[in-house]
């Protein structure tokens, strides 16, 4: 629509350029490039700006400029972790329902798909291969140095990117959407304390992985708040279920059989059922236990008294937080708020 005019014959005015464009702006004619042609890459501000300037300037006419400001609507995609998590596979069947409903004109286009869980390469594959399609990505980040490459590559690229749930920290420069982890843990083992009632014994920590950001950072949190309130309760070194209900069956049975004094088990990933289960063979609904995910099965425990507490972060509002983050990217993130549920306030 736009292009590059030929100077004018004779001595008349000269013609403003592209070039002259781009000074005017303070961009790169690259970025002119971007503006032109309806590439990613350019934050919607500057966008703006370069059009009105281009309109003024002659460049382009008002019906030009105004049929620039009318954006497709972005393709957006969601890539989750596959595996045994019922939270991100409730996640999975919302984002699913989303695409299937009649959506507004000008909502964005999305796409799910789930991939290898813990598997740093397929997550990587699967950023640099969603790129083409995309102008944004939302991912469920796994702390790792080929991760942080392929991101680093698709955000040059023009393609937004936004983690969600667990981050790859701030120095990574990706927005993300989601909790302060290390008060969640904080959170947890105020809980678990309280719960308790004993002034000494030991406390168990499930997580999928430490790779996840937001699992070593709940980590880390249960740490510090037993070690400033509770200096009696002893936390036993975190095991990785990788958010298996089979591997935290497990995990708990051999926790129950060599540790006489626990109080307490804080499942900082998912798949609660396989805790559930063991201590409901063992008969040992004392044990205080926290979970995530407000899922059929934590609902159930909750009811029986298998769990104490549920902390939830809606699926919903994240997704729609995910997507309006992604959208917008000069648009400020938002921060969905921790639920915690007990079984006197299900609704």
């Amino acid at each position: 629509m736009c292009s590059k005019p030929s100077e004018p014959a004779g001595d008349g005015p000269r013609r403003p350029t592209l070039p002259d464009l781009a000074h005017a702006a303070g961009v790169s004619l690259a970025t002119i490039d971007r503006i032109i042609n309806q590439r990613r890459g350019v934050k919607e501000r500057t966008r703006l700006r370069v059009l009105e300037l281009a309109r003024e300037m002659g460049l382009l006419s008002a019906e030009d400029a105004a049929a620039y400001t009318t954006r497709p609507p972005p393709n957006i995609v969601f890539l989750l972790p596959s595996g045994g998590n019922p939270y991100l596979q409730l996640l999975g069947e919302k984002l699913r329902a989303r695409m299937a409903a009649t959506i507004m004109p000008g909502a964005p286009n999305l796409r799910c798909f789930f991939i290898d869980g813990f598997n740093a390469d397929a997550l990587a594959d699967a950023l640099r291969k969603n790129a083409g399609w995309a102008d944004g990505i939302a991912f469920f980040a796994i702390e790792h140095p080929a991760v942080r490459q392929a991101a680093t590559e698709v955000a040059a690229q023009g393609t937004a990117l936004v983690t969600f749930v667990s981050d790859l920290g701030l120095a990574s420069g990706i927005a993300h959407v989601g909790l302060d982890n290390h008060a969640v843990g904080r959170t947890a083992g105020m809980l678990i304390g309280r719960f308790a009632g004993r002034a000494t014994g030991s406390v168990a920590l499930l997580a999928g992985s430490r790779q996840y950001r937001a699992h070593s950072e709940r980590e880390a949190g249960v740490q510090s708040i037993m070690e400033e309130m509770f200096p009696g309760l002893t936390v036993m070194a975190l095991r990785e279920g990788h958010d298996d209900p089979g591997e935290n069956y497990r995990h708990t049975l051999t926790l129950l059989e060599q540790n006489r004094d626990l109080v307490g088990i804080y499942n900082i990933g998912g798949a609660s059922g396989g805790i559930c289960r063991a201590l409901r063979e063992r008969g040992r609904q004392d044990v205080v236990l926290i979970g995530h995910g407000l899922t059929a099965d934590t609902r159930r425990a909750l009811i029986d008294g298998t769990m104490d507490a549920v902390f939830e972060l809606d699926p919903n509002l994240l997704i729609e937080a995910t997507i309006a983050r992604l959208a917008a990217q000069d648009g400020a993130a938002l921060a969905p708020k921790l639920d915690i549920f007990f079984r006197e306030n299900l609704n």
